[in-house]
This record gives structure tokens, sequence and C-alpha cells, in this order.
């Protein structure tokens, strides 16, 4: 049965080579992240920091080649400027501007219509690392009563070596595709620091086993189902040729398959970061938590009936450096939706430069936009609030599960299928229905405001 199913695999993550050795490297995290807790935990920082970084390099080399060097370079470029430019906004801009440039150079030199695993794909996850790596030094030179409790998490008080930042950098539990950590909770790991046992390997076997079964049943599914699913299928006179009705229950279930491939992948690496021990996460209630390096809240993703939901259960650690990083950081721009703006916008260059992925993140924001005013009209009004808390609530969850699937689909057709020709064919043989749909709610929220809010409330609001 293995063998089909590794074949599947390869088919469904775009050519097959580069599909399993992506997805083997990622398992080899485990058996280094036994050697490191079986091995060097007591080891010299020196020494752990040099297995990290030549266990990272060696898979790098494994999945691309001669191209590491654009990562060796970007590290140690990093570095330098650490070093040679202090604690100083000029380091902070002079990092992101050569990170940023530098990833996006890569994604102009590189990219094709379709989606291909190459050396930009874990580039992409080093260069907020690195960024990050900037701003966290500069944190570290403020006075802590000048910092959130985000920053003081994360404030250097001095420059790591360029072993720290390579160990940092090629960390096999997140090179590949994430999850995003400080360097100060990598320092706290190699320190040992990390740990429901002082001085010993932490308690994250069993942990970390729960994780990777629930990674590995999340591959399965995506491989068994993405088949009949294929992004292909869009572009094909026989998806055009299917009722209207057909064409949108395609595009929810397809959305529910193919983000299985994320979420299958970050939920695997997430229990390599629980091994080693970078995902323990302090004592709550009297309970161990290994949820530090949590990227996918998985009960929440399949259960949410809300937009807003899935965004909070999917890529966590990358919205939370975006949060961390960008929106908190513009907080004199004085103005949260712009700075929301910003945020979007940053991402979406992040994630490269196709038209699709503006596309995608314009539409997430309008549908956010949208479902916060309908929330808000359903708390105010108490005539929604009866329904909403009434025994029809069951009906109402499974109306608003299959809305949320259906529209949380629709922005992911230009993500995945990139290019203006592409999603433009699939908008249009849907007739355009979520920009309906978005718009119209948000055109009418007003209204019904008007006859369903008492006028009471609705001036209590409006002086808010």
């Amino acid at each position: 049965m293995a063998a089909p199913l590794l074949e599947k695999l390869s088919e469904s993550l775009g050519s097959p080579e580069p599909a399993v050795r992506l997805i083997l490297s990622i398992l080899i995290g485990y058996p280094c992240a036994l050697v490191y807790r079986h091995i060097l935990f007591h080891k010299p920082a020196t020494v752990i920091h040099l297995f990290h970084t030549l266990s990272g390099l060696a898979l790098a080399a494994f999945n691309f080649g001669p191209q590491i060097f654009h990562s060796v370079l970007c590290v140690v470029i990093q570095f330098l400027m650490l070093r040679l430019m202090g604690r100083t906004v000029t380091t902070i801009l002079s990092s992101f501007t050569f990170q940023m440039v530098y990833l996006l150079a890569g994604y102009y030199y590189t990219a094709t219509e379709e989606y291909d695993i190459k050396w930009t794909m874990p580039h992409c996850v080093l260069t907020l690392k690195l960024i990050g790596l900037a701003f966290d030094y500069y944190d570290g030179g403020k006075e802590p009563s000048q910092l959130n409790e985000d920053q003081k998490k994360g404030a250097l008080p001095s420059v790591p070596s360029l072993l720290e930042v390579g160990g940092f950098s090629y960390f096999y539990g997140g090179f590949l595709v994430g999850p995003q950590f400080t360097m100060r909770s990598y320092q706290k790991l190699v320190a040992g620091e990390l740990t429901d046992c002082p001085g010993q390997p932490p308690n994250s076997v069993i942990p970390a086993m729960k994780r990777f079964g629930l990674g590995l049943l999340c591959l399965v599914i995506y491989t068994i189902f993405s088949p009949y699913y294929p992004d292909s299928y869009y572009l094909t006179d026989e998806y055009e040729a299917q009722p209207f009705w057909y064409r949108c229950v395609f595009i929810l279930l397809w959305a529910k398959v193919i983000l299985y491939k994320y979420v299958s992948c970050w939920v695997i690496a997430e229990g390599v970061c629980i091994l080693t021990g970078l995902g323990y996460n302090g004592v709550v209630d009297g309970k161990h938590q290994w949820d530090a390096c949590a990227n996918m809240k998985v009960w929440l993703f399949e259960t949410t009936p809300l937009f807003g939901g899935t965004i909070l259960s999917f890529n966590i650690n990358t919205n939370a450096w975006a949060a961390r990083h960008i929106f908190k950081r513009l907080k004199f721009v004085g103005n949260k939706t712009l700075s929301h703006v910003a945020t979007l916008l940053f991402l979406t260059i992040w994630h490269g430069l196709h038209s699709g992925y503006f596309l995608c993140f314009s539409m997430e924001f309008f549908i956010i936009t949208v479902e916060r005013q309908a929330l808000a009209l359903v708390k105010d009004s108490p005539l929604l609030t009866k329904v909403s808390n009434s025994a029809l609530y069951p009906l109402i969850y499974i109306i608003q599960q299959f809305v949320h699937w259906l529209f949380m689909g629709y922005p992911l057709v230009p993500f995945c299928l990139f290019t203006y020709d592409k999603w433009l064919k699939v908008y249009s043989s849907v007739y355009f229905c979520g920009h309906v749909f978005f718009l119209a709610t948000y055109l009418i929220i007003p209204y019904l405001r008007k006859a369903l809010v008492p006028k009471k409330e609705r001036s209590e609001k409006k002086q808010d």
C-alpha cells in the first residue's frame, strides 16, 4: 500500500522527485532530534550549533543541490550586518531591504506557472527569520519599559556568533517549511532550558509522536483525495461544462483537500520541534505545554464556521511574526486598518509576485471585514442573538460551514493558479459569485442594522 500512496503523493505535490525529497527531509528531522536529545544534549553550545547547521545544510543540499549558496550568502551577510552596523535602525532597514529584494529576485528568476518545489520555498522561511533577527537584536538595546511583552521575549542581549546564526537558520525542525521561532528561543534550546525536566532531555516523545501521527494522517488524506481534485481541472472544458452548483461544490471540496498539503507538512515539522524541546511552552494549569511551535490548530481549523477562525488556526507562527514585526511596529501610523493593509501587502509580496497572491489577500481582507460587521450585527441585534442561541443553531452552523468553506476556497483559487488568465477563467465560470456575495452583504448590512438594532444601541455603537 505504501508504494501507491508515495506515487500518488509525488504526482499531487508536483514533479515526483522534489516532492518525495521534501517529505523525506522533514521526516529526517526526527532522527536528527533524537541525536540531539541522546547524544548532544549535554555537549557544549558550539558542538550543538555545528550539528544543527550541518544537518540543515545537508538537507538543503539533498533538496536543492548547489543552490544552497543562496541561503548561505544571506545568512553570512545578515551576520555581517549585525556585527558591523550594530543596534541601529539602519541595520533593520538594510536587513529588510536586502533579504526581501534577494527573495523577490529569486521569485522573479525561478517563477513558473506551476507549483514548483525549489530553493525559494525554504528561503522565504529563512527571510523572515533573518529579518526578525535584526529586529530582535535592535530591541535588545532598548530599556525593557520601551518594549511590549513579545519584544521582551525575543530581545537579544548580545550579538550572536556566526555559528549561532547558522544553527538558528538551518535548524532541521524549521528550515524547510517552518515554523518561525526567535533566536532567543533557539538559544534557550541549546542551553537546555526548554525542558520539563531541568538538566535532562524533555519528556516530549509522546507529544511529538501525537503530532507526527496527526500530520501523517493529514498527509494520507491529502495523498488519497488530491488526485480527484487537481488544480488543472479548473482549466478543462469538462469543468466549464458542469452545472453552476457543481462548480461551486468542487471549489469547496478542493479547498478542504488542497490545504491538507500545508497542514500535514507543518504538523509533522512541529513534532520535530517538540521532540527537541523547542516546542516547550511552560506550564498552564499544572500541565506542561508543547505548543510553542504550533503552526496549526487542527481542531479549530476543522470545526470553526468563521473565516477569522480559519485564519487564526492556519500558519500561526508566520501570522504571529507578521503581527509582531509589521502590524505592531506600525503603531505610530495611528490607524489599525492601514496597519492591517500594510501587513497583508507584505505577506502578499513575501509569498511571490504572481497576481493571484494579490487577489487572494485582498479578498481575504474584504471577507474578514464583512464577517466582522456581520458578527457585530448579530451581537447588537436582540432578534439575531436570540435566533443564534436557539435550537436552530445546528442548522445555522451547517449553513455557516457551507458558506465558510465555499468562500474560503474562492480566494484560494488565484492563490494556487497564480496567473491572471487562469484565475479569471475560473472566476468567470462561477460568475464572480464570491465578489458579488460579499459586496452585496457589505452594502446590505447597514440597512439590516437600522432595521434590527434598537436605535439606542446604534447610537452607543456610533459614539464608541
